[in-house]
């Protein structure tokens, strides 16, 4: 296989193998709950894969970016890394359901697309806009056998605020990544925005105080697949598709995670799939066809 061909099913595949990999998120999550508090469990994961990033960048020998390069990939990392998860973690943890999670960030994806035609004028065609109202259907198809409604004490205007809150800050870095730092080197900007995570979520698990690590089997497995894979691997690609495609055509992609999850959560642990899920994965995928072809 020639290097040409070789980049090309790299490139090509990059879609599927983020959205699997993306989705190992939410095994990421069980593994850590109750063995790592949850901000100060990314206060861990985001300079541990800003070392892996700065090795990376060593390597290839990757140009660095000027001044005004760093605050731009800062910015980003804060936002798409820090204030993103930050609050969803400490929201679950607090008594939100996954499920009511999950389906208020299903909302990023539109969120991106009007963020990205006022930020970078990206036209947005009806089929477009079909594409992400089927989504939006197809992702409360897949969550809504798993909401729990006898038990609503987790479900408060602040835990529900701050999922929307990170919803906003992942839509709102996606279109900072595309319109100030897509010109950066993958590498040398990670870096960067894991130094704005990092930044982000030391602060906040100060202003919290809680640090609990119990040094579990669970703790460390959950933390070094949160680092390798979801924190350098994912967001490599993440910052590829990002880098060359259109924002909201790459966001949603998002879509088939909530699917992919609930298919991981059957196979690692036995979580049964409805009918109804079913049908939701299938709408998800047809959503994303019609978005990437729109």
């Amino acid at each position: 296989m020639t290097s040409a061909s070789a980049k090309s099913l790299v490139v090509s595949s990059a879609p599927a193998v983020f959205v699997v990999l993306w989705a190992t998120g939410f095994v990421v999550a069980r593994l850590s709950a109750g063995h790592v508090a949850p901000v100060w469990f990314l206060a861990l994961r985001f300079p541990l894969a800003g070392l892996f990033m700065l090795g990376l960048a060593l390597v290839q020998r990757a140009a660095w970016p000027n001044a005004r390069g760093v605050f731009h990939a800062f910015v980003a990392g804060a936002l798409l890394h820090g204030l993103y998860l930050a609050p969803i973690y400490w929201a679950v943890a607090n008594g939100l359901p996954a499920g009511v999670s999950a389906l208020i960030v299903g909302l990023q994806p539109l969120l991106t697309s009007f963020l990205a035609s006022w930020m970078l004028g990206e036209k947005l065609a009806p089929k477009h806009w079909l594409g992400l109202l089927v989504g939006l259907i197809g992702i409360v198809l897949v969550i809504a056998p798993k909401l729990q409604f006898a038990h609503l004490g987790g479900i408060t205007p602040l835990t529900a605020g701050l999922s929307v809150f990170g919803a906003c800050a992942i839509s709102l870095g996606s279109v900072y990544q595309k319109k100030f730092a897509s010109h950066i080197p993958l590498a040398t900007g990670g870096v960067w925005q894991y130094v704005g995570a990092s930044l982000v979520t030391l602060v906040i698990s100060l202003l919290l105080g809680d640090f609990m690590f119990d040094h579990s089997v669970e703790a460390w497995t959950a933390l070094a697949w949160a680092v390798l894979v979801l924190s350098v691997i994912s967001i490599l690609l993440l910052m590829m598709l990002i880098n060359q495609g259109e924002v909201s055509r790459v966001s949603g992609l998002i879509f088939l995670v909530p699917a992919v999850s609930s298919l991981m959560t059957f196979v690692l642990f036995g979580e049964t799939l409805t009918l109804v899920q079913l049908i939701g994965m299938a709408v998800c995928a047809g959503a994303v066809l019609i978005v990437n072809r729109a």
